[in-house]
């Protein structure tokens, strides 16, 4: 057993939780727990102890490569050709140079559940998704978190320019890839490459994730489009996720509720992405420029399922991301006006339902999932961001940062005995 003693809840109730390896479960929570012989004990006083963090939408296959592959014009589509023409050609092992630190910074910031996309297509070879399932197998080897691979592969998927790309997204689905992905809104055919990914998911038995209508045009409407056909097939809610759902967010209050019904009744989950979006989107406008993020309040008020992640760190399509969790939460707060509440569940709870992942956090019976990190409170702790935290997976401490804070006041000047005067 491991107990974590002197913490605080989200609510800054003080508490001890203890949590079972065996079980990877947490099984006592009160304050003043008894300590058990030969029981590890974790100091947390000073720290909250939450339900840890996910990182539903990253691409550790791209993280890291700003220094090889920068995009100075810091657009969407100039990301896109950068990494097609300056990231090609790379080997499993330079693939995972890059990834592994990134992946290192998710989990000690607090993340034990990683999904990442892999770009695909003719140029790139199965380097990038050999790394990323060789990366998966090594987290799970070593303990550390739980990854999943999404197969992004390249557009078009449609008429015979797409028979290539669909060959690629059948055979990585063979070849290790967890669930089906790519991006409709730029096939010639969004719906028809809607239906081509959800049909070569259907015969795999595996999941999707989407990038959807990353952009800030309105009439993209593929996200209705990707609910509807996951509606007629009844499959179980949180099998498919539609990421960025940019357009959404542009779209009219009426529009938006009744694409938030249909993506709340089909049990699609949706992730918004703050960081990149925020970064990418409405660069040629001037004024007014919109955050470009979806329609979050209407999806909630759907009751949709609403995550959020980072999903670029330090490459093409943005240069400054950053692998904490705790970053995307406190930007849904202040650009997407969610609660901190609402915010750390985006980032935890909704973001497990769509992985697929058990309830987890400082309440028994649930998964020992576990962050704790400075603060008094939720709220405290979400706006410190503090670097000491503690990290726990499946029941078990897999990554701890302390961090020594001191002021150094300026000494004092030390009087010259021979300028003093004589009395």
């Amino acid at each position: 057993m491991t107990l974590l003693v002197g913490g605080r809840l989200a609510d800054g109730t003080q508490a001890d939780v203890r949590v079972d390896p065996a079980t990877g479960t947490v099984t006592e929570v009160g304050p003043d727990l008894a300590t058990a012989v030969a029981e590890e004990v974790v100091d947390c006083h000073g720290l909250v102890v939450l339900d840890a963090p996910v990182e539903p939408h990253s691409h550790l296959d791209k993280a890291g490569t700003w220094a090889v592959a920068p995009n100075p014009q810091a657009d969407l589509m100039s990301a896109v050709g950068t990494w097609a023409t300056r990231l090609a050609g790379r080997s499993t092992d330079e693939v995972l140079q890059t990834a592994w630190p990134v992946f290192e910074d998710l989990v000690l910031s607090g993340a034990t559940a990683v999904r990442t996309h892999v770009n695909l297509n003719e140029t790139t070879g199965w380097a990038p998704l050999d790394a990323m399932v060789a990366l998966r197998e090594e987290a799970a080897g070593a303990g550390l978190a739980v990854v999943q691979v999404v197969a992004l592969v390249s557009m078009p998927l449609t008429g015979d320019a797409g028979a290539a790309h669909r060959r690629i997204l059948d055979e990585a689905l063979d070849r290790g890839a967890d669930l089906a992905g790519g991006a409709p809104h730029v096939d010639p055919d969004p719906a028809a490459a809607n239906e081509v990914v959800v049909a070569t998911a259907d015969r795999h038995g595996a999941g999707i994730d989407l990038h959807i209508d990353e952009t800030l045009d309105p009439s993209a409407v593929g996200l209705a489009d990707l609910a509807r056909r996951v509606g007629e097939r009844g499959w179980a809610p949180g099998r498919v996720t539609a990421s960025h759902c940019v357009s959404l967010g542009v779209q009219r209050p009426e529009q938006q509720a009744e694409v938030a019904a249909l993506v709340a009744a089909a049990g699609v989950s949706v992730i918004a992405l703050p960081q990149t979006n925020l970064y990418l989107q409405g660069r040629d406008l001037s004024s007014s420029v919109p955050r470009g993020l979806t329609a979050t309040r209407s999806l909630l008020a759907a009751g949709a399922n609403v995550a959020a992640g980072g999903d670029n760190v330090r490459d093409a399509f943005n240069a400054v991301g950053r692998a904490d969790p705790m970053e995307t939460a406190a930007l849904m707060v202040m650009a997407g006006h969610l609660t901190p509440a609402e915010a750390w569940h985006a980032v935890g709870a909704a973001g497990r339902l769509a992985m697929g992942l058990p309830v987890a956090g400082p309440v028994v019976g649930a998964a020992a999932e576990l962050l704790c990190v400075e603060g008094t409170d939720l709220v405290d702790a979400l706006a410190r961001a503090g670097q000491t935290r503690t990290v726990v997976h499946a029941g078990r401490v897999v990554a701890r940062t302390v961090v020594r804070r001191s002021l150094l006041p300026a000494p004092r000047a030390v009087p010259d005995p021979s300028s003093e005067e004589t009395p």
